[in-house]
């Protein structure tokens, strides 16, 4: 009869123990309050996080991540040498990197909340899709789609045109007025469905939007998903639940 697993004689070779997911942080100064995947009151479990110097918002966003593949590949490293048995990141545009993270780090990659967009689609009637909410629409690119496996058809609406989410993020605001940015994110849901009437559930791309999930949900009366429902799940795989004694 094989013996019982011990338990409290961790897997050696780590710095950090006890924390599962490690996160890379984009360089940023802008508020992340509780919700976002930058907040570490937002998980029910510990995590590790590690900042790519440089990797600004407007940088991965608006000018594609362009010369930062090797940052987040060294990162990865760093963050997998500390403890960390998987990996996500703080930008759904980091779907460009998927593979290269996850090659250089040896371990899962969860790089981007809109890998999540195929399993919806499973999800859904014959007649239903999902929908994509992002920070800015004119800056996804089909390889940043096909990177992950989201069909290129798939809607997609922005929230450049709102009051302060966008801006806040990607100009790096010291000030996020919550209430104009859950209008912000609800206005892009109401019109993601307007013009786009197949749309049965709703991916938040950016990892800054986890705060409004249950208000677009509320205001559509639809499934909303985002990063902190994509690195939960990522995160019960990386460390099971016991059920038995």
């Amino acid at each position: 009869m094989a013996g019982k697993i011990n338990e409290s004689a961790p897997r050696p070779g780590k710095t950090v123990y006890g924390a599962a997911l490690g996160i890379l942080m984009l360089d940023t100064a802008f508020p992340r309050i509780h919700g976002d995947i930058g907040n570490a009151e937002t998980w029910p479990f510990p995590v590790i996080y590690k900042i790519v110097d440089g990797a600004t918002s407007d940088k991965v966003v608006r000018k594609g991540a362009a010369g930062l593949k090797d940052d987040f590949a060294k990162a990865a490293k760093e963050v997998v040498a500390m403890g960390a048995d998987g990996i996500g990141t703080t930008c759904g545009f980091l779907s460009l990197f998927q593979d290269d993270i996850a090659k250089a780090a040896g371990v899962p990659v969860a790089s981007s909340s809109l890998m999540q967009v195929p399993w919806v689609d499973s999800t859904l009637p014959p007649d239903k899709r999902a929908g994509i909410i992002t920070i800015s629409k004119e800056s996804v690119t089909p390889a940043h789609l096909e990177a992950v496996g989201v069909a290129l058809d798939t809607p997609i609406v922005g929230t450049e045109s709102g009051k302060t989410f966008t801006t806040t993020v990607l100009d790096d605001g010291d000030y996020m007025d919550f209430e104009l940015a859950r209008d912000d994110l609800v206005e892009a849901g109401r019109r993601l469905v307007s013009e786009h009437p197949e749309v049965g559930a709703i991916v938040l791309e950016c990892t800054n939007m986890g705060p409004f999930s249950r208000d677009v949900s509320l205001a559509l009366g639809l499934p909303v998903f985002d990063v902190v429902s994509y690195l939960t799940w990522f995160q019960a795989g990386l460390r099971p639940r016991r059920y038995q004694p």
